[in-house]
């Protein structure tokens, strides 16, 4: 969702009304503390003020990636193998669990976590058809 053009265009003036409210915000408080009264205000100033803090999401990400990187070079979270088609992936525990590409299940045969039922159902049809077949197939000759 959201990924829409009038959505695209109402974030992108949502974020420009965020700039001018927050200089007219500033302003008014200020004028509430009873600051010295500035007829304009720098729009620089807003960003770098004590009493509004502007966090850039981005940028907190970023920063959050390379202190995690530098903490732990050497431990990946996935790591994969081309000729077994399975892929290693660490939990929150720190358990790894090995899953296969083609099936998608772990090795006690349970699906991950993030894995959507629906998607669930349509691989196990998928393989009960394949299976049905094969049978067929088999019967015929």
């Amino acid at each position: 969702m959201a990924k829409s053009l009038r959505s695209r265009w109402k974030r992108k003036c949502r974020a420009i009304k965020r700039e001018r409210y927050a200089v007219k915000e500033l302003a008014r408080l200020k004028k509430m503390l009873g600051l010295k009264e500035e007829e304009k205000i720098n729009p620089a100033e807003v960003m770098e003020s004590d009493q509004v803090i502007f966090l850039d999401a981005g940028a907190l990400k970023k920063e959050a990636q390379k202190k995690q990187a530098v903490a732990e070079p050497l431990e990946e979270d996935v790591e994969m193998s081309s000729d077994e088609e399975k892929v290693e992936v660490a939990d929150e525990k720190g358990e790894k669990r090995v899953y296969s590409t083609k099936t998608l299940k772990d090795q006690n045969g349970q699906y991950p976590v993030w894995l959507h039922k629906r998607k669930i159902a349509k691989l196990t049809n998928t393989k009960k058809k394949l299976k049905r077949k094969t049978r067929n197939h088999r019967k015929r000759k």
